[in-house]
């Protein structure tokens, strides 16, 4: 079984569901649990860790930081 390590924590599903479609266009599978213990009962909108495979924790980052920002380079020119 592969360990699954913790690569960002978004602060709502939104943002998580974000992260993951990131993750997924540079082809790298990923999970959310949340980032603390919540009660089913409450209605609002916890934290998530989102985690990858070890093996693929640097991707993850590099995929995160090039997607999270892709204007940035032009930006500097």
């Amino acid at each position: 079984m592969t360990r699954l390590v913790q690569v960002a924590v978004a602060g709502d599903v939104a943002e998580a569901e974000l992260i993951q479609e990131m993750l997924a266009t540079a082809g790298i599978e990923s999970r959310l649990e949340p980032a603390v213990e919540h009660d089913a009962a409450a209605h609002d909108d916890p934290p998530l860790k989102v985690l990858v495979a070890e093996s693929e924790i640097e991707d993850a980052r590099e995929a995160i930081e090039a997607l999270a920002e892709p204007d940035a380079e032009l930006d500097d020119l």
